[in-house]
């Protein structure tokens, strides 16, 4: 029997990634996977999304692992849209157990400014409350929501040296630290209805949204055009293991684990994924 066996996982930004990761690591241990993405462009952002053969290509990884999985192309960003392509997952899987709100977006040098700064909001936190939203009335006692936070959720930002310089990527922070909370409080009203909700941050991750110009901008900011080469030996400085990155199965085991009835008395917590980075920065507290 596998972990999540006969469970049903509705996956949100199951393109590529962290979401397709997800998806089939739940569905190798005996989910069947609703999977939602996007699978178009957004302007504001300096990177390509997941196109929709993206997504089919998820869905076989899926079928592969002998589950069944159910596929929809869905802007997170619009709550209806997020609905009906769960409704349809559910009307063919029965139920629902599990939530992967994972679709997400890096704002970093997006242009035009302000409007890179609404998309990432809308996308990051907006499209995580809609996903939760829209399952909660589908999940009965057992369930277990995890969303995609990130490090840089938990950065201390008291600071702004800078300010106005790159809504886009600030907008990614407030982001990930706004749903945090957000989550915080809906584990906090779910407990006594016997469901749970948590949250998974990640470090850097090796995924498209990291290996791309405008994250290696982040990083390299002295160089108008960096390459991998120019930015990873900085990577580095996130984390205090001697990695420049994670890949998108760890973030997946921990998910698989908070699905799972292994975590069953586990709701409410921040969980950090990042090989050490959170140490290298801060002193213990409460």
């Amino acid at each position: 029997m596998g972990r999540v066996q006969g469970k049903v996982a509705f996956v949100t930004g199951a393109g590529r990634g962290q979401g397709r990761s997800h998806a089939v690591r739940l569905a190798e241990e005996g989910a069947d996977i609703i999977a939602v993405d996007l699978c178009q462009d957004i302007s504001t952002i300096g990177y390509p999304m997941a196109t929709p053969e993206d997504l089919e290509e998820t869905a076989k990884l899926v079928e592969k692992t002998g589950r069944g999985v159910f596929t929809a192309q869905a802007d997170v960003r619009e709550a209806a849209q997020l609905r009906t392509a769960l409704e349809e997952g559910i009307s063919q899987f029965g139920h629902l157990d599990i939530v992967v709100a994972q679709a997400g977006i890096a704002g970093m040098k997006g242009e035009p400014p302000l409007q890179a700064w609404v998309d990432v909001i809308n996308t990051n936190l907006v499209g995580t409350i809609n996903a939760i939203n829209v399952a909660l009335p589908h999940l009965k006692e057992g369930g277990a929501i995890i969303a995609t936070g990130s490090t840089a959720a938990l950065i201390d930002v008291g600071q702004n040296a800078n300010p106005g310089a790159d809504p886009g990527g600030a907008a990614y922070m407030h982001s990930k630290r706004l749903l945090s909370q957000y989550v915080h409080n809906v584990a906090t009203e779910l407990a006594p209805r016997g469901s749970r909700a948590n949250v998974v941050h990640p470090t850097n991750c090796n995924t498209d949204m990291l290996q791309s110009e405008p994250m290696y901008k982040s990083f390299r900011p002295d160089l108008e055009h960096p390459k991998l080469e120019d930015a990873e030996p900085v990577f580095y400085v996130q984390q205090a293991m001697k990695v420049p990155w994670v890949e998108p199965v760890d973030i997946s085991n921990a998910v698989l684990w908070l699905a799972s009835d292994e975590a069953r008395y586990v709701t409410g917590m921040q969980l950090r994924v990042d090989a050490g980075g959170y140490l290298k920065w801060y002193d213990y507290h409460v």
